[in-house]
């Protein structure tokens, strides 16, 4: 609650929070909201402009840029967000065991994250896709594959820190099952954290897929993508820029907004940067 609080009470914060909302919204309820079919070929209104009919003009096969825009939220945004929280659900679970336990079992597990970081995110991605093939479902699994490391090793760091705790200690020294102990004391305040690094990885997968996509590796036509419509658009980008503007716009809002709410929400969840705000706001006012 005090975090929603944070939230709503900071102007920026609570703006980004509405677009997320509003985004996640449309993507779900986009057959409703879409004013037209985001795969019907019109070829008589080829990059035809801006109408009462068509808000955002069409596009080269004569689709309406505004209905495949809708409809881009769903791979951009949605099934981004259910790899990520696939990938963190992955992370968390190893870099718990390996964080309480410790150990051989926490070397073990760190050495498997090492060797998966030792290769740059990138170029893991573009291998993995390259024997994958390209495709939505395919650039998710690469995501997934190349990120659970990552957050592996920064919730064990948490783990191990809250593991020394003293009422874990007690927990232990009275017979209480780890299992038990880890549900019970250490998820509650590692969940902070974990909500911090997965909302700040969120909009470096939505530009990845968007990258992706406009080099032809990522989602696939007819299915409609922000980044696949960037590369669309491509050839008309100096006679008719605002075909590119519309899909480059909307990943620009739609990542400043997830990296806003991210900043909120770290200076929320960690006192000591509340504490730092609140100074220089008082600074601001005298």
């Amino acid at each position: 609650m005090k975090v929603l609080k944070h939230v709503i009470n900071d102007k920026l914060a609570a703006v980004s929070l509405s677009v997320i909302v509003a985004t996640v919204g449309a993507g779900i309820f986009a057959p409703l909201i879409a004013p037209h079919d985001p795969n019907e070929v019109n070829m008589e209104l080829r990059f035809a402009a801006l109408s009462w009919e068509y808000l955002l003009g069409n596009d080269h096969l004569g689709r309406c840029i505004l209905s495949r825009l809708i409809y881009g939220i769903r791979p951009s945004v949605l099934w981004v967000f259910i790899a990520l929280v696939l990938s963190v659900l992955i992370g968390a679970v190893v870099g718990f065991i390996a964080g309480y336990f410790r150990g051989k079992t926490d070397a073990l597990l760190m050495r498997m994250c090492d060797v998966m970081l030792s290769f740059p995110g990138y170029v893991m991605t573009l291998a993995l896709v390259g024997m994958l093939g390209a495709g939505l479902e395919n650039i998710l699994i690469a995501f997934i594959l190349t990120k659970w490391a990552w957050f592996a090793r920064v919730i064990r760091t948490s783990v191990m820190q809250y593991a020394e705790s003293e009422y874990v200690k007690f927990s232990k020294a009275t017979g209480v099952s780890d299992i038990k102990i880890m549900y019970k004391h250490i998820v509650p305040v590692a969940l902070p954290d974990i909500a911090v690094i997965s909302s700040s990885s969120f909009s470096t997968m939505i530009l990845q897929i968007s990258g992706f996509s406009f080099l032809g590796l990522g989602v696939q036509a007819p299915t409609a993508e922000w980044g696949m419509m960037l590369n669309e658009a491509r050839e008309v980008m100096f006679s008719r820029p605002e075909f590119m503007l519309a899909p480059g716009l909307t990943i620009i809002i739609v990542v400043s907004a997830v990296n806003f709410l991210s900043d909120a929400l770290q200076v929320a969840l960690d006192p000591k940067l509340m504490t730092s705000k609140r100074k220089l706001q008082g600074k601001e006012v005298a």
